[in-house]
């Protein structure tokens, strides 16, 4: 009995024994050489598949990572890529380096061999795939065709090939010269009923036998029929089609093609087109706040939702900090999302949407990112969420207490201080999603609690399992972690150090498990299926020296929880789960998101294999955020406002009175799925009058509009249609859409004035009485308030000052102690980095502060330069010039870093690339100019004898083409004032006269104007009768012009015959044409000339001897820059240009009128318009400021009547025809190239032959927003007499000669050698002009020659030596850049990244590598890392297309007067 007991009790030991062993975790470890290139889990399979790269094999898994078999059918070492079908989860490709791939239908069990013509292209994924499961046989191959050249080099360029049977066929060419083609049905999100075969190739039009391509010819096409028989040039809505093309990918719902903009001036910029329906292509448009402007290598498209796109853009140089942008429904629309996102130089943003729940993302922003772009500091990381889809950000609240429950270091309320912060995607350590998988809900993350985040090895691991709302520390220390079973699994290992185990949880981290692995080793990833469903886990990690085996230096452990015997959940496991439980957040796209999943307390596992958790929706009643603008209406505020009259099918309305149901203004968002029975109804159609309608083609509409007082300033945003007026009675209006509808800002609040930023079109700002003022970032849609340090000054000085290259960065000039009679009144300037958040003291007792740096003055950034009284007591208010001297002070450093530049000056001004000063000498009683292009170098300018600035006022005028016009004025008080023209040299420090006795007005204003858009045309006004008009009072003026700098000056030809016909009264040789100029106008933007139709000049004037009254003038027009002239029209009329040209409009300037007059041949015919049955006074006429618009505002008011009007003006239905605009084929298009030097002798201009694209005269077409044809240099000229001017001290003569002015002394010569100079050249009394290219030809500029020293005494090793070395490194780079094949740092990533490899269409470059010997490679292949940095710069015309550089050409600058008057 005894004996038979101890045996039952041994054998329920061993069975107890027997039963725990069976109830633990199972671990097997195999080993690899290497760890894996790719490792990749067949969907819904158990089969994983393991690529080693380095030794060119597969590995396949039939049992999640279990056993490990190598792929015999493939030979060992020719597996170059692993391909899945993304598709069919049966199938997958392996291509090699040559001609032969392989194909697997059974999950890398067996495979088949096929043969292609070409070896795959080295790009990301040479193959793509169709998504339609009948024809997943369809598959697009991306390869590289070589012929050889020579013994030395081959030409390669990118074929696509097809297959209707994943290769069992023989496949096809289908387009050669491409850089990627993909199906239009290659995405199951990206819905739309196009033609089941359309593919899509960005490819070039034109072959090459360089290899080489300009990137103008690379197009999108697009066939049906595999480019057999069928297909065509997508335009993307532009004429002639669009080029540059740079990629297309398929994101989300959305196809988007990347877009090289060519057009003039664009830099390096990109355009990004989107399509939802694979029909209508829509430009992206991005706000223009911060300089929003997509630039080559310096955009990104992140993750996006099923109804928005998101794009990171980098607005600053650094490349590491950017700002997400989220688009609207259909891709088109953006608004800024997040400011300051990190980015690494890769281009990868810290930006993840958690899996599964719509609308919540995590992300990394730069808390000092002024700091790190400015001084290239250390980034300070802060994590934020969002649970809206971007709409809103929040930081991520920290759990209150750490892993063993003790109480953290810091207050989790205090959000900004005490927050949870985790690594992202820019510095991974797993494969996969970096925080969360399919298991809904949860989420983990590596990261640290405080203010921003810490290093990698301070952080611990955090756990969330609702979807980021809550959060708690499970392990100290960084981890790898995976979920298994939806969740009900958990497993991390220590990602910090060598590990002999993992631990594991199945109570949602509440408690941890330890699983020994037999083996030491450092975690390098942790994987399980791509659904995360199974109970198998694969670690892999690196071995340690003494652990290595010969069978690998790199362990697989395979982890299987399925052993441990939990029962399987029933349903009473299961709860319902809700998404997304933040406040007011529940409700997203019309409807609430719950999933079925295990709840937190049953001990089970799920075991639903392979079913991924099913999204369960329950729809809200439809609110504000479910609706958005309708098609013609754009967001103001909260508000959607019409940009124009709606259009209406024909034959709705018959009649003016009846009425329509039109739009409400807003739509229900696409995809949305509220319920409108229960919510707002935002969409219904509204009854409208149809005279409210658009009108049919040909008709001209107008709308009137009564302000309650005059009109005190308007502008208009640039590139904006949108418009600020402040009127006389201190309030501010707003109209978004060019006049037609308006509202008033912000009625309580007293406007003293509003400030549009200089350098960032879509920012205005609204200075209220006290120091109080609104600012917007994106063109008036939305308002912020915000406090200033004091309110506005009132010394008549700017209030803000705005800096070219940081946007946030203003300098605000206040009043301190002004109030009553203020004994210590006067003005300080103070500066901001964060747009007027916070305020940092500048200088007290000032003048003027402005930031020293400018759009061509390139200076320190920090630095400020301020106009600083000496004595800094009393009222500023009584100071005057002599008592208390006005000092420069610069500061560097924002003003920490002080220095005085000058003791006593007038005022300081920045124009292009010069720093310009006027100081007053008070020993010489004298004003000096002091020139610097440095901000911190000063040259005194060097006036001739006869003009020194003593005791007189100067105008700086303006500095577009290499030098410095200058006006001097020359009479003495009381006369009236005019003065003498002066021109720089291209440092801006010697002075020549131009012009004697220029008119000037009493407030410094010169009758001195550019044209636009044409160097080198200038019209000025002189006082022809100077020592009469010094008696009299009275000026009689004269008009001249210049065709070359100022070099000379000519009189206006007049015309023989006047508008109606008639020849003029004054024949004789004294009569030519006179226009009223720029000291008249009413309104100081009334240019003659426009920038956005070249050449055409309009102007108030007569023919006669002089120029005569205004209201006895008449209207003049010229199409060749001044050159000829026509009478359009009696009397003088106001006229603004419209559409590029298309459209002139124009309204009588004498007295009250009731209609405009317009024309859209350019003045061949006019015709009529009345606007009103009571006449008004029209004070000026404008449109948006590029003048492509066809609508336009006139600004007037009635006689005896303190109200203004204005009246908008649409001709957009004149016509709907499109202008085309063909490059490549000019003539034969709506458009003719034009030269200024037409009518000329001289063929040249500036010693160049230029021409320009312009609208044809007669073409009744629309011009648009159209990008326009850049300006095309035919020659540089030989030189003549027109590209001469005088030089210092030197006048023209009465014969025309250039001669020495008595008395004075030529300039010494200059003997310094530049450059490749052989020679240099005695000086003479002429200069070449600067901004001239004229070469050879007439030099009367250069006197006897004389040898540079040294550069003849080199021999001939010196120049072997000389011209070797720079080909040996010019091949060295263009090895090192060939080899990158561009996938260098900072390049655009887009989707789906095939690349088109661009290069310089021209000779030159290319043909230079091709001549140097390669044994020079060899000899030098160490040094290709080291010129990596210089290549990215200055590499730009190889493959693998870089940055293209455009030399931007410098606006007119302001007018700016130097006086020592009082005034």
């Amino acid at each position: 009995m005894t004996a038979r007991f101890i045996l039952s009790l041994a054998t329920l030991l061993i069975l107890a024994c027997f039963t725990h062993a069976q109830n633990q975790p199972q671990v097997k470890v195999n080993y690899f050489q290497n760890l894996p290139a790719k490792l990749f889990s067949f969907d819904d399979t158990t089969y994983v598949a393991y690529h080693d790269i380095a030794q060119g094999n597969l590995y396949i898994s039939s049992d999640e990572g279990k056993n490990w078999q190598r792929v015999d059918d493939i030979p060992q070492g020719d597996t170059a890529m692993f391909i899945e079908h993304p598709f069919n989860n049966r199938m997958a490709f392996v291509l090699t380096r040559g001609t032969t791939h392989y194909r697997t239908e059974d999950r890398g069990q067996t495979w088949r061999s096929f043969e292609m013509d070409v070896p795959p292209s080295y790009v990301p994924r040479p193959l793509t795939f169709h998504s339609d499961p009948a024809k997943y046989g369809y598959v697009l191959y991306q390869g590289t065709k070589c012929e050889r050249e020579d013994s030395w080099s081959s030409i390669c360029h990118d074929e696509t090939y097809y297959t209707k049977e994943a290769f069992s066929d023989h496949p096809e060419l289908l387009l050669s010269e491409t850089s990627q083609c993909s199906f239009a049905h290659s995405s199951t999100d990206f819905k739309h009923d196009a033609h089941t075969d359309l593919i899509y190739c960005v490819a070039f039009d034109s072959s090459s036998s360089t290899g080489y391509h300009s990137i103008s010819s690379s197009r999108l096409f697009s066939s049906t029929d595999f480019f057999t028989n069928e297909w065509q040039i997508e335009d993307l809505g532009v004429p002639r089609g669009a080029r540059g093309v740079v990629a297309f990918a398929i994101v989300s719902k959305f196809g988007v093609v990347a877009l090289k903009d060519l057009s003039a001036g664009a830099g390096n910029q990109m355009l990004l087109y989107v399509t939802v329906d694979t029909r209508t292509w829509a430009k992206a448009q991005f706000p223009h706040a911060s300089n929003a402007l997509l630039r080559e290598n310096a955009y990104t498209i992140v993750e996006s939702t099923k109804h928005s796109l998101a794009v990171d853009v980098v607005l600053n140089d650094s490349g590491v900090v950017g700002t997400l942008f989220v688009s609207n429904s259909n891709g088109t629309f953006f608004v800024e999302s997040l400011k300051d996102t990190n980015r690494n130089e890769m281009g990868y943003i810290d930006y993840e949407a958690l899996y599964g729940i719509e609308g919540v993302g995590l992300a990394n922003i730069v808390a000092n990112a002024k700091d790190v772009e400015a001084r290239g500091g250390d980034k300070l990381l802060k994590t934020l969420i969002t649970f809206d889809d971007g709409s809103s950000w929040s930081p991520v609240r920290a759990p209150a207490e750490d892993n063993e429950g003790h109480r953290i270091d810091c207050d989790p309320s205090d959000t900004e201080n005490c927050s949870l912060h985790l690594h992202s995607v820019t510095i991974p350590h797993n494969f996969g999603r970096i925080f969360s998988s399919p298991a809904p809900g949860f989420a983990m993350g590596v990261g640290s609690i405080g203010p921003t985040l810490r290093t990698y090895g301070e952080s611990d691991t955090f756990l969330s399992t609702d979807a980021g709302v809550t959060w708690s520390m499970v392990r100290r220390e960084a981890h790898k972690y995976e979920f298994g079973d939806q969740g009900s699994i958990i497993v991390a290992v220590n990602d910090e150090e060598m590990v002999d185990s993992v631990s594991y949880s199945t109570d949602l981290g509440k408690t941890w498990n330890t699983l020994q692995l037999g083996v030491s080793l450092r975690a390098r990833a942790l994987s399980t299926v791509q659904d995360s469903t199974s109970q198998k886990f694969l670690l892999l990690g690196q071995l340690s020296r003494q652990d290595a085996t010969s069978e690998g230096h790199f362990a697989a452990v395979f982890l299987d929880f399925a052993p441990m015997g939990r029962r399987k959940c029933g349903e009473a496991d299961f709860e319902q789960w809700y998404a997304r439980t933040a406040k007011n957040k529940e409700c997203l796209m019309g409807h609430k998101q719950w999933y079925k999943r295990r709840k937190p307390g049953a001990d089970c596992y799920v075991g639903e294999k392979f079913s991924d958790p099913v999204e369960h929706e329950e729809n809200c009643p439809c609110q504000d955020e479910d609706f958005e603008c309708d098609y013609n209406y754009v967001r103001h505020g909260s508000e959607c406002v019409p940009v124009g009259r709606e259009p209406i099918p024909a034959g709705v309305c018959m009649s003016p009175d009846q009425t329509y149901k039109g739009s409400s203004g807003y739509r229900l968002i696409p995809g949305n799925t509220c319920d409108r029975n229960k919510g707002l109804k935002k969409d219904d159609k509204q009854d409208k009058k149809c005279s409210q309608a658009q009108p049919a083609e040909g008709d001209v509409v107008h709308q009137t509009f009564e302000f309650p007082a005059p009109v005190a300033q308007q502008a208009y945003f640039k590139d904006s249609t949108t418009i600020l007026v402040q009127l006389q009675d201190a309030s501010v209006w707003q109209s978004s859409n060019e006049g037609y509808t308006w509202n008033r800002l912000f009625p309580d609040e007293t406007f003293l004035t509003f400030y549009h930023h200089t350098f960032t079109p879509a920012r205005a700002y609204l200075i209220t009485d006290s120091g109080k003022f609104f600012y917007t970032t994106d063109t008036g849609r939305s308002w912020n308030p915000l406090t200033a340090p004091n309110p506005p000054n009132s010394f008549n000085a700017q209030v803000l000052h705005f800096h070219p290259d940081r946007s946030d960065w203003i300098i605000w000039t206040g009043d301190v102690g002004c109030s009553g009679s203020g004994a210590d009144c006067h003005a300080e300037a103070w500066f901001s980095r964060d747009n007027g958040r916070h305020w940092i003291f500048v200088e007290k007792y000032v003048r003027n502060c402005a930031w020293a740096r400018d759009k061509g003055l390139h200076v320190d950034l920090s630095q400020i330069l301020c106009e600083s009284y000496r004595d800094k007591t009393g009222s500023q208010r009584f100071f005057q010039m002599g008592t208390n001297p006005l000092q420069l002070v610069s500061g560097r450093d924002f003003y920490n870093k002080k220095a005085k530049l000058f003791d006593d000056v007038v005022g300081f001004a920045k124009f292009s690339e010069y720093l310009i000063v006027a100081e007053y000498l008070p020993q010489q009683h004298a004003l000096g100019l002091q020139v610097s292009l440095d901000g911190h170098i000063f040259a005194t300018g060097q006036f001739p004898p006869s003009l020194r600035p003593q005791q007189h006022a100067y105008t700086i005028l303006e500095s577009s083409t290499d030098s410095v016009f200058l006006h001097m004025t020359t009479s003495e008080p009381p006369d009236p004032v005019w003065g003498h023209i002066l021109k720089s040299n291209s440092n801006g420090t010697y002075f020549g006269m131009s012009i004697e006795n220029v008119n000037r007005d009493g407030r410094g204003f010169v009758d001195f104007e550019k044209l636009i858009g044409l160097d080198g045309i200038a019209i000025v006004n002189v006082v022809s009768n100077p020592e009469a008009a010094s008696v009299t009072g009275t000026k009689e003026l004269q008009t001249r012009i210049t065709h070359n700098d100022g070099g000379s000056w000519e009189r206006l030809i007049p015309p023989k015959l006047d508008s109606n016909g008639q020849p003029y009264d004054c024949r004789s040789a004294a009569c030519s044409l006179h226009v009223h100029g720029y000291t008249e106008r009413f309104d100081s933007r009334a240019t003659f000339s426009s920038p956005s139709v070249v050449g055409l000049v309009m102007a108030v004037g007569n023919v006669g001897e002089k120029l005569a009254p205004y209201v006895e003038s008449d209207t003049f027009l010229s199409r060749d820059g001044g050159f000829t002239w026509e009478e359009v029209h009696k009397d003088a009329h106001l006229w603004e240009f419209g559409d590029s040209g298309s459209i002139l409009v124009m309204a009588n300037d004498e007295e009250p009128t009731d209609h405009v007059l317009f024309t859209t041949d350019e003045g061949i015919n006019w015709r009529e318009y009345k606007f009103t049955d009571e006449k008004i006074r029209v004070r000026s006429i404008v449109t948006v400021s590029s003048d492509t618009s066809r609508r336009f505002i006139l600004f007037g008011g009635h006689a005896r009547s303190r109200v203004s009007v204005a009246v908008y003006i649409d001709f957009s239905s004149l016509t709907s025809i499109q202008c085309i605009l063909d490059i490549e084929d000019p003539g034969h298009d709506d458009f003719e190239l034009w030269t200024p030097s037409t009518e000329r002798a001289e063929r040249c201009l500036f010693g160049r032959q230029t021409l320009y694209h312009r609208r044809r005269r007669n073409s009744t077409c629309v011009v648009g927003t159209q990008p326009k044809a850049k300006e095309k240099v035919v020659k540089n000229c030989a030189c003549t007499s027109s590209d001469f001017e005088c030089e210092f001290n030197h006048v023209r003569n009465a014969e025309g000669k250039c001669a020495l002015v008595p008395g004075t002394q030529p300039l010494p010569d200059d003997d310094s050698c530049h450059g490749d100079d052989q020679y240099w050249y005695e000086r003479t009394p002429y200069r070449r002009i600067p901004h001239s290219t004229c070469e050879d030809g007439e030099r009367p500029d250069r006197g006897r020659r004389h040898l540079c020293p040294g550069v003849a005494a080199h021999g001939a090793f010196f120049w072997l030596f000389v011209i070797l070395i720079p080909f040996a490194v010019t091949t060295l780079v263009a090895m090192w850049y060939y080899k990158r094949s561009g996938r260098a740092t900072g390049m655009i990533r887009l989707p789906g990244d095939g690349r088109p490899k661009f290069g310089a269409s021209d000779a030159g470059f290319v043909e230079t590598l091709a001549s140097v010997p390669w044994f020079i490679i060899g000899v030098g292949t160490v040094a290709f890392e080291a010129v990596g940095r210089w290549v990215h710069e200055a590499m730009l015309t190889l493959r693998a297309r870089r940055g293209y550089r455009n030399v931007a050409v410098d606006e007119d600058a302001q007018i700016l007067r130097f006086a020592d008057e009082e005034e």
